[in-house]
């Protein structure tokens, strides 16, 4: 989630709609300007007994947070506690319970997006190393209750969980124990970014699927294979989901502006500090009738804060966002952004994707999103055929963009071996989730605190 420090005295205040439609169109740039932005949780515990340090404790999260230090990173403070750590790959930042977020730079290739997550991972391991901590790359905690989990030090972070319980069942759930992989893209135009968005949202539930890994709930099977991805069904339904009017004729910047206009507030941040204005509308905020605010009206910033609290499956800000896919390991956080890069960054990649999907009814697509939690590739798809009959054609056509852009490493090599772990997962049929209940149910003999072993 998004992490915001100070109030900009200078920001505009918004006078018209142009303001609103404004960093959706200044996403919009040439293709040799495209780059990849690579977003990645993990579970923080303590080796010595797998539960999840708190923000205070020796060798807690805080502590976490300043040793990156040695390597450059420098601190970044809300409210006199640091929160995040910013540097030259991006910055690191904190989850509600203290899951651990890089959000990486924006780069131009893969190659180069691999090795800022192999950078990441070995400067937290060896943090890790001298405090007794690991990191989990799974969706979602294996184990843990809401209240056995730490929650950090973030004003936002209050406003949102004194929230969630008012309008789903399982909001908590999501800020408080689950972890993703998300990749962000662009888009050269209005009309390029309506084709990638409806794509990419087409698509999302086959990389729920690919990346499912989140089946275990408090020690035991959930009945899922991505419960990440469950939870997301009854967190906020007026900010989540497949956005229908993404797909109808005319979509662009007008059309997502006039949903996030209908998504309901969660805060405004003046003076280093989060005013809690959940459930308000920034409609309101407009004509200067904001509760928590009275005779005010929003600045570009406010506005900007405002487009990060929706949570669809694909996301629109100055750039595309792909939240379909739970917390996984170094491959599959490398395979994330090479599957979309692939789907999405040549034309004809893009074009051959679309394809598939574009005759699907809207129904049709809520109930393969509905059903890939548990189905994961067994989900049907429209004409009586599973996201597992697709996945090889999706996989060739990401294989053939990629190979289009012809982005070569030192070694020569272009960056299809990063769709590689896909081509397994496709291959056996398993996705990560039913390996780690093959494991649970055969050699761990049940036992859930088998599962730390796979830390990074």
């Amino acid at each position: 989630m998004s992490t915001r420090t100070t109030s900009e005295q200078a920001d505009p205040v918004i006078e018209s709609r142009d303001q609103l439609i404004a960093p959706l169109a200044a996403g919009a740039k040439p293709a040799d300007k495209w780059r990849i932005g690579t977003e990645h949780e993990k579970l923080v515990f303590r080796r010595k007994d797998f539960a999840a340090p708190s923000y205070d404790e020796p060798g807690g999260i805080r502590d976490i947070l300043l040793a990156l230090q040695e390597f450059g990173w420098q601190p970044v403070e809300e409210g006199g506690k640091v929160i995040a750590m910013s540097g030259d790959d991006g910055t690191v930042s904190l989850e509600p319970a203290g899951q651990l977020e890089l959000s990486g730079a924006p780069l131009e290739n893969l190659h180069q997006t691999c090795a800022e997550t192999g950078r990441h991972l070995e400067q937290v391991k060896a943090i890790g190393e001298r405090f007794g901590v690991g990191f989990l790359g799974l969706g979602m905690w294996p184990d843990k209750t809401r209240a056995e989990l730490p929650v950090m030090p973030k004003g936002r972070y209050e406003i949102m969980m004194r929230h969630m319980p008012r309008v789903g069942s399982l909001g908590l759930d999501m800020m408080l124990r689950t972890c993703t992989i998300q990749v962000n893209l662009d888009y050269s135009s209005e009309a390029d970014m309506a084709q990638k968005f409806r794509t990419s949202l087409a698509l999302q539930p086959l990389a729920t699927a690919l990346f499912a890994n989140s089946p275990f709930t408090e020690g035991k099977p959930n009945g899922f294979l991505s419960y990440r991805s469950h939870i997301w069904s009854d967190t906020d339904p007026a900010r989540t989901g497949m956005l229908p009017f993404v797909f109808e004729d005319g979509f662009g910047y007008e059309a997502y502006v006039d949903y996030m206009l209908d998504v309901p507030m969660y805060f405004v941040f003046r003076d280093g500090k989060y005013i809690d204005a959940a459930g308000q509308s920034f409609r309101d905020f407009l004509d200067g009738k904001l509760p928590a605010l009275p005779g005010e009206k929003p600045t570009e910033g406010d506005w900007w804060d405002h487009l990060s609290t929706a949570f669809p499956e694909v996301r629109l800000k100055s750039f595309l966002e792909m939240r379909g896919a739970d917390g996984g390991p170094w491959s599959r956080i490398c395979a994330l952004p090479a599957l979309w890069v692939g789907l999405l960054y040549d034309q004809s990649a893009l074009d051959a994707a679309w394809d598939l999907v574009k005759d699907w009814t809207m129904e049709e697509r809520e109930a393969l999103r509905t059903s890939v939690p548990k189905l994961a590739l067994d989900a049907p798809i429209p004409g009586g055929k599973t996201l597992h009959d697709i996945a090889p054609e999706v996989l060739a056509i990401a294989r053939s963009g990629l190979k289009s852009r012809a982005r070569l490493n030192s070694g020569g090599d272009n960056e299809t071996g990063f769709l590689e772990t896909l081509d397994e997962i496709v291959a056996s049929g398993k996705v990560p989730a039913q390996r780690l209940l093959d494991m649970y149910n055969g050699e761990w003999g049940g036992d859930i605190e088998r599962v730390y072993k796979y830390s990074f």
